[in-house]
C-alpha cells in the first residue's frame, strides 16, 4: 500500500482510481462494507483501488465543540484498510483551506483533478464541501460533469443497531468490549509503551505491564479478558487487563492499564504492547486489604482462562 499525506505527495499516476471518501475512524463493519466494494469494482474495470480521509478530523476545525475522541490514528486506520485489498491512501491535512472549498470545487481540484477518481463511493450519511453543502445526491450530480460513476452503500446493522463510529465509541465507553467487536469485526485495541509502575503489583498483588498510550478512547475501567501482543517481535499472550484507579490502594486521578500475562514471558520483557480488548468480566472495586485483592485476581485468572479454553485458545 502507498500512503501520501499530503496533495504535494500524490503522483501523476495516481489514477485511475475507484475513491471513497470519509474519515473511517474505528474502520469498523459498515466501512468494510465500502471498502469491499470499492476493492471489487476497482478489480472488475482496472482502476485503482483508492482512499482519501483527513487528518486532523475535520470537526476539529470546523466546530472544535463537536470533535469527537477517535478510535483510531490515521495510520491505524490505513493498516486495517490495507487488508480489504486498498492500495492507496491519501491522508490529506484537513486545514482551512480545504475546508472552505464549495462541493464543486472539492470534486474538480481534488476527487477528479488530483486523485483521477472514475467512480466515487460513499456511505448514505457523507457531505462534504463548504459547511457540508454537498451530499451524495450533489456528488452524484457533479460525476454527470466530471465524468465519474457514483454509488451509496447502505449501512449495516448488528443487534438491531446501526453500526457506526459513535455508537462503538458508546459501547467502549460502557464496557461492551464483546459487542463493540462484533461492530469493528475484530476486538478493540489500544497500542503504547510498557512503563514501570509502582512496584504495588509486585510487591502486593501480581506483577503486571503497565501500559502507557496516547489512544482517545479506553473502555470502560473494569477487569478484561485481553490478547496481548509484543509490537516489536509480534510475540503474543494470552492475558487479564485492569483498566482503572486502583482504590484498594487509596489512589485516584490518572487511571492506569495494568496486565497480566497468563502465559509464560520468555525473553525480554517487551517494550511496546498491543492489548485487544475480548470480554469484560467485571467493575473495578475496592477490597479490604491487599491480600483480598490479590485473592480476586487469582479467581479472575481462573475464570479467564476457561474463557480462552472455551475459545480454544489454550
Amino acid at each position: 500500500m502507498r500512503i501520501y499525506r499530503s496533495l504535494a505527495e500524490v503522483p501523476a499516476d495516481f489514477g485511475p482510481s475507484a475513491l471513497t471518501i470519509g474519515n473511517f475512524d474505528g474502520v469498523h463493519r459498515g466501512h468494510r462494507r465500502i471498502l469491499r466494494r470499492l476493492v471489487a469494482l476497482a478489480k472488475e474495470r482496472g482502476w485503482k483501488p483508492s482512499v482519501l480521509t483527513f487528518d486532523p478530523h475535520p470537526t476539529r476545525v470546523v466546530a472544535p465543540e463537536r470533535t469527537p475522541t477517535l478510535l483510531t490514528s490515521p495510520l491505524r486506520r490505513a493498516e486495517s484498510m490495507r487488508e480489504e485489498g486498498v492500495e492507496q491512501v491519501l491522508i490529506l491535512p484537513f486545514v482551512p483551506e480545504v475546508a472552505r472549498l464549495t462541493p464543486e470545487e472539492f470534486v474538480r481540484e481534488i476527487v477528479v483533478g488530483r486523485l483521477g477518481a472514475r467512480a466515487a463511493l460513499v456511505g448514505a450519511n457523507f457531505r462534504f464541501g463548504h459547511r457540508h453543502a454537498g451530499d451524495f445526491h450533489t456528488l452524484k450530480e457533479l460525476g454527470r460533469k466530471y465524468g465519474y460513476q457514483t454509488e451509496i452503500v447502505d449501512p449495516v446493522t448488528c443487534r438491531g443497531r446501526t453500526v457506526s463510529s459513535s455508537a462503538i465509541r458508546e459501547l467502549l465507553g460502557a464496557g461492551r468490549v464483546s459487542l463493540a467487536a462484533r461492530f469493528l469485526e475484530r476486538p478493540y485495541t489500544i497500542d503504547g509503551a510498557v512503563t514501570g509502575g509502582r512496584g504495588v503489583g509486585s510487591k502486593h498483588t501480581v506483577p503486571t505491564l503497565n501500559l502507557a498510550t496516547d489512544a482517545e478512547v479506553i473502555p470502560a475501567s473494569g477487569v478484561y479478558a485481553t490478547r496481548t501482543s509484543d509490537l516489536d517481535d509480534g510475540r503474543q499472550w494470552n492475558s487479564i487487563t485492569n483498566i482503572g484507579y486502583r482504590p484498594t490502594f487509596g489512589e485516584s486521578g490518572e487511571r492506569t492499564i495494568e496486565t497480566f500475562l497468563l502465559d509464560p514471558l520468555e525473553g525480554e520483557s517487551p517494550r511496546r504492547i498491543r492489548v485487544a480488548f475480548l470480554h469484560r468480566l467485571r467493575e473495578e472495586r475496592k477490597f479490604d486489604n491487599a491480600e483480598a485483592l490479590k485473592a480476586r485476581i487469582l479467581a479472575d485468572v481462573r475464570v479467564v482462562r476457561n474463557y480462552f479454553r472455551r475459545r480454544g485458545d489454550l
